[in-house]
C-alpha cells in the first residue's frame, strides 16, 4: 500500500510538471512579446527568414522594415544582417537584408551581412563572434514577437547583452502572429 502511494504521488507530480512547465515557458514567451524593452545597443542585428533568389520574404521583409526604422531612431550605429541560404539557392538571408537595407536607404558602411545561421543558435553564435571580433558588447535583436525570448537567451548564454524588438508589420508581429506560433516558439524554446 505504501508503494501504492509513492507511486501514485510520482505519477501525479510526473504529470503537473508535463502540464506547467510547458504552460511556464509559453507564459514567459507571450509575457515578454508584450512587454519589450528595447535599448541603445552596439549593434542592430537582423534574425534571418526566408528569402527568395534575393528578394526578402514578407517575415524578414517586415523585420528589416523595423530594423531602418530603429536604426534611423539611433538605437545602434550598425546593422548586421545575418543567416545563410538553403541548398541551390544564389542568395542568402543575410545578403537580401544587406541589399535590401541599402536599396532602402541605409548606407552600405553601416551595415555587414553575416550569411551564416540556418537557425537561430548557429545565427546567433555567428552574429555573437562579430560582435566579439569588433569588441560590441551589446545588441538590439530584431525578429518576430515570439521568438524574442528565445533569440535574447541565446545571445546572453553567449555572453552579450540583449534586448529585444519585434516586428511592427508582417505574419509574425503581434497583430498576426497567431497562437500557433507561441505554441511553436514555446516547443522551440
Amino acid at each position: 500500500m505504501f508503494l501504492f502511494k509513492i507511486i501514485r504521488k510520482l505519477i501525479a507530480f510526473v504529470f503537473l510538471l508535463i502540464i506547467i512547465i510547458p504552460l511556464y515557458v509559453a507564459g514567459n514567451i507571450w509575457y515578454t512579446a508584450h512587454h519589450l524593452k528595447p535599448a541603445k545597443s552596439d549593434v542592430i542585428v537582423v534574425m534571418g527568414a526566408a528569402q527568395f533568389d534575393g528578394r526578402p520574404s514578407d517575415l524578414l521583409l517586415a523585420r528589416l522594415q523595423s530594423a531602418k526604422k530603429i536604426y534611423l531612431d539611433g538605437m545602434a550605429p550598425i546593422i548586421y544582417t545575418v543567416g545563410a541560404g538553403a541548398t541551390g539557392d544564389r542568395s542568402t538571408e543575410a545578403a537580401a537584408g544587406y541589399n535590401w537595407l541599402i536599396q532602402n536607404g541605409i548606407p552600405k558602411k553601416y551595415i555587414q551581412a553575416i550569411p551564416k545561421g540556418r537557425d537561430t543558435l548557429e545565427s546567433t553564435k555567428a552574429y555573437v563572434a562579430q560582435m566579439k571580433k569588433a569588441r560590441f558588447k551589446s545588441v538590439l535583436i530584431v525578429t518576430d514577437s515570439y521568438h524574442c525570448l528565445r533569440a535574447m537567451t541565446m545571445a546572453k548564454d553567449l555572453a552579450v547583452s540583449a534586448t529585444c524588438t519585434a516586428s511592427e508589420t508582417g505574419p509574425g508581429s503581434l497583430a498576426n502572429a497567431k497562437y500557433r506560433y507561441l505554441v511553436r516558439e514555446s516547443a522551440a524554446y
